[in-house]
């Protein structure tokens, strides 16, 4: 990652958000700020020539993963909140506009990321003119070099409360031992209610052999922008390791779930694809 700027890939996923704005309808996630916090040339190719930068194969299955993560884990706050809960922590934000979309009050939220995409960031939401609003929160971390718990704390969270935390698109570029920390960390911190959402890949091991030919495929991809995958997980392995780590609730969400719960009936067919799962690992259901 580069100075000031962006993660790549956590750009990338902010110009499929913004891309299934214009592309795809019924729409997965209504986010009117996806457009915003892109790059504004990139903005107007989506608006004009979709196809030079929402092209391939893969394009439609990746956009419709990374809006139905995404309205996976506002789903979760959504309900945390009808029962009380008042703190969002989005741990990995990258480009993420839910602070900035969802109705602010009561509700604190804080974005964990590396300091490069808050600060870019920021400064594309200051050119958008987009105010930083005032129940939100930066707090920078790398995720396998500084604590977690401590950022999180000294920047007001309180871990006695309950929270809903959601974890998008980082966990199959992190160790496992980096992995089951956080996850511990928010096992503890969601004792009194919420949970997290987050999404994992499959284990290549584990793959068909047609689906690790398109994993080895968009593994390379990444690797070439300099943030490589590491090694994803056994779904019956991840749901038992959470339940070991405390949580009282695991729902682990199949690609087939997804299709069927956020994307039935469609007359486009858009779909996710078969590569990774969601997960909500909480309190309560």
């Amino acid at each position: 990652m580069r100075a000031a700027e962006p993660s790549r890939t956590a750009y990338g996923v902010a110009l499929r958000r913004a891309a299934h704005q214009l592309l795809d309808r019924p729409r997965v996630l209504d986010d009117p700020i996806a457009l915003a916090v892109i790059r504004p040339e990139h903005a107007d190719i989506l608006r004009t020539e979709p196809a030079r930068l929402e092209s391939g194969r893969f394009a439609p299955y990746l956009r419709a993963f990374m809006a139905v993560r995404a309205r996976f884990a506002e789903d979760h706050l959504a309900a945390a909140r009808a029962r009380g809960l008042r703190q969002y922590v989005v741990l990995g934000a990258g480009l993420d506009t839910s602070a900035y979309r969802l109705p602010a009050q009561p509700l604190r939220v804080w974005e964990v990321d590396h300091p490069s995409t808050q600060e870019w960031k920021r400064e594309r939401l200051e050119a958008a003119g987009i105010a930083v609003p005032s129940h939100l929160t930066f707090v920078a971390v790398d995720f396998e070099a500084h604590g977690l718990a401590e950022s999180l704390e000294a920047a007001g969270f309180d871990v006695t409360s309950g929270a809903v935390f959601s974890w998008l698109g980082v966990t199959p570029y992190l160790t496992r031992e980096s992995i089951m920390a956080t996850l511990g960390y928010v096992a503890g911190a969601t004792a009194a209610g919420g949970g997290i959402a987050f999404d994992y890949s499959l284990t290549r091991a584990g793959m068909a052999p047609r689906q690790r030919l398109v994993y080895d495929r968009m593994a390379e991809r990444v690797r070439a922008l300099g943030e490589p995958w590491q090694d994803g997980f056994v779904p019956e392995e991840l749901v038992a390791d959470l339940r070991a780590l405390g949580f009282a609730h695991v729902e682990d969400v199949t690609p087939e779930e997804m299709n069927a719960r956020y994307l039935a009936g469609r007359a486009d067919g858009l779909q996710v694809g078969t590569l990774a799962h969601l997960m909500w690992a909480g309190a309560w259901s």
